[in-house]
């Protein structure tokens, strides 16, 4: 199954795509799986538009004709010792075996046929580019992929649908960002748990900021309408669960304006500490990169507060 999954697209800040979002360091062979489904980012219909043609086979080329090429690229390969030394260091044995099992099995393609899901449960995740987004990431856990990513279909810097309420903040919040948010990431925690799939899955929600605490004050140098907040990096929020973390359990607190913590404040490096060790891997751990240098996971300790 496709290990590492990010929709409903790469990362976008403005017109810069794939800001962010690879394996960085680790190689391509890391790198996510991208959707790019047709549709701009109001098209609320968009995933309803997902091509996999890479995950299926042509109409002339069947499975076992596949699997024979296979063999023929194999017996061609035994025949090149001298090339096939040159290229071990690239396991690609290992890369033309996950790619065929992806193309031949049909897994992976039928994880992302949304069609087959019960309309009312495609109805309660939300019938728009984000709860149908969650949808496919539990179809995806549910099929074995490790590791998705649902970044939010709006791209900042806009009037309608994205967090970044420089302007029109209380419609926006109501009508549109909040309600999306809230069926989706409510149904996804449900519908994981209903499945048995919660216990070992961990879900994380969570932006780079939260919002000014006063109206129509520039904080960052934009410019913000009397009804709208500007950036704030100092306090905002996460939502995480399962994997053993507690349910119903509520850490730390603001402020009364939502200025700055107040009790038990989080860093951002101690949710990721936190993530690795949901993931069973030692926040602790060194790895090396492509310069054989050394280099730690996070230099941060878990929030074990967090855990039942």
């Amino acid at each position: 199954m496709i290990p590492f999954v990010v929709m409903p697209r790469p990362i976008q800040e403005s017109n810069v795509i794939n800001k962010g979002g690879t394996a960085g360091f680790l190689g391509k062979a890391y790198d996510p799986y991208y959707l790019f489904p047709d549709g701009d980012d109001m098209d609320m219909n968009k995933m309803t538009e997902i091509r996999v043609d890479d995950l299926q086979l042509r109409p002339d080329v069947f499975s076992l004709r596949l699997q024979r090429r296979a063999k023929l690229r194999d017996a061609l390969t035994n025949q090149m010792p001298v090339i096939e030394k040159a290229v071990e260091s690239y396991n690609l044995d290992e890369y033309y075996s996950k790619a065929l099992n992806l193309i031949v099995s049909g897994r992976a393609r039928d994880a992302f046929n949304l069609d087959s899901e019960d309309p009312k449960l495609r109805d309660a995740y939300g019938r728009n580019t984000f709860g149908q987004s969650c949808l496919l990431a539990r179809r995806l856990v549910e099929a074995g992929t490790k590791v998705v990513e649902v970044i939010w279909p709006k791209v900042a810097n806009s009037d309608n649908h994205s967090w970044d309420h420089h302007t029109g903040l209380p419609k926006r919040m109501k009508d549109q960002s909040a309600p999306m948010l809230d069926a989706g990431l409510s149904t996804l925690f449900e519908d994981l748990d209903q499945r048995g799939l919660l216990d070992e899955t961990l879900v994380v929600a969570i932006g780079e900021f939260g919002r000014s605490p006063e109206m129509g004050v520039s904080t960052s140098g934009n410019n913000n309408s009397a009804d709208g907040r500007d950036h704030w990096p100092y306090c905002y929020t996460s939502i995480i669960g399962g994997a053993g973390v507690k349910r119903g359990y509520v850490h730390g607190k603001s402020d009364k304006t939502g200025s700055a913590p107040l009790e038990d404040p989080v860093h951002p490096m101690e949710i990721l500490a936190t993530i690795y060790h949901a993931m069973a891997i030692d926040p602790q751990t060194i790895v090396y990169n492509h310069l054989n240098q050394p280099r730690e996971l996070v230099k941060a300790e878990m929030v074990e507060r967090l855990f039942s």
